[in-house]
């Protein structure tokens, strides 16, 4: 049970002096979210550049210096967000000299970097994202995603994280959970798409859509697949698949993997069709804010049209007005511990 009445936020930087300092009582404007599409974590807030026992604030907070986000229900602090300061900014008024910092978890620079690689044919999942880490010396902590056997590939001048992403969709597309990386504490993990064990539950009383829109805008109607012959190795169409074609052809193309069945390539093709061959959903919610729930957890909706599972794609918290907003993308039936929130 979560009791949104009892909410409270607590934060503290680590300073170039390596100390821990509570910062709490000198900032506003505390946030932190996770989109679709990234995988590195953001928060920001301001601060009163006040001086303390140690000096001014902006001599303590740097560029780099580790910022922590804690957050509590009636319970003990629990860390919900962490980053190093990535953007540093003095605000000088005639009223206030303010601090206004932006941080990123340890995942930000696997967005921000590029990097070449090859890997031979055959060689699995989590042995290709390993590759990718140990390259920059970062250590994959917990892996429990999927461990399929890809194909022959070579990136060339791609983000690192790009990358990573593309092996994880490459897994799903052969039958794998879909899986999303991030941090917990520090900690990188790989984890399958909606495996928290508690499922919070959102109901009209305290929960409002603000936006709901039905596209076919990135659609997809037929999967072609395009192998190489054995005798002279030219590329060409071995199989189709066909999705929701009244909607028109929105065609992709599947390259069949040289040790892959015609049957793996199909169902590879199929599952395609299930990710993106439905008609998109896109939905935003508002509701008092549940600093626990991070990007890929599972909720249960019970608002208006809205009645089920769905993932959260995106979230955006926001403590200052003790609010947060979700997109959300619906989910199948399943067996889910419930936590109710009371507030």
């Amino acid at each position: 049970m979560v009791d949104l009445y009892k909410v409270k936020y607590k934060v503290e930087v680590v300073g170039s002096d390596s100390r821990k300092y509570n910062i709490t009582d000198y900032i506003q404007n505390l946030g932190w979210e996770e989109n679709d599409k990234e995988i590195s974590m953001r928060s920001s807030f301001t601060a009163r550049n006040d001086k303390t026992s140690k000096g001014y604030l902006s001599g303590i907070i740097k560029p780099g210096c580790l910022v922590c986000i804690y957050a509590k229900a009636g319970g003990s602090y629990e860390e919900v967000a962490r980053g190093n300061v990535v953007t540093w900014e003095g605000i000088n008024q005639s009223s206030a000299h303010d601090l206004k910092c932006t941080s990123y978890d340890e995942l930000y620079n696997l967005q921000k970097s590029q990097d070449n690689f090859f890997f031979g044919s055959g060689t699995g999942t989590k042995a290709r994202i390993n590759k990718v880490l140990k390259a920059w010396n970062i250590t994959l902590s917990s892996y429990s995603g999927p461990n399929k056997k890809h194909g022959k590939k070579a990136y060339k001048n791609k983000y690192l994280s790009d990358i990573i992403l593309d092996i994880l969709d490459d897994a799903f597309k052969k039958d794998g959970e879909r899986c999303i990386i991030r941090t917990e504490k520090g900690k990188i993990k790989i984890i399958p798409r909606g495996s928290n064990k508690d499922v919070y539950v959102f109901k009209a009383n305290n929960t409002k859509v603000v936006n709901h829109v039905i596209s076919i805008a990135n659609l997809i109607t037929r999967v072609k697949i395009i192998g190489k012959t054995k005798k002279k190795g030219k590329e060409k169409v071995i199989a189709t698949v066909n999705g929701q074609t009244k909607y028109g052809i929105r065609q992709r193309i599947y390259n069949r993997g040289s040790d892959e069945s015609l049957g793996a390539a199909k169902s590879a093709a199929k599952d395609i069709l299930k990710e993106d061959g439905k008609v998109e959903k896109e939905i935003t919610v508002q509701s008092p804010d549940v600093p626990f729930i991070r990007k890929g957890d599972l909720v249960y909706m019970q608002v208006g049209s809205l009645k089920g599972y769905y993932y959260v794609m995106g979230i955006r918290h926001d403590a200052d007005t003790g609010s947060m907003s979700m997109d959300i993308k619906r989910k199948g039936d399943g067996q889910w511990h419930f936590s109710q929130i009371r507030g």
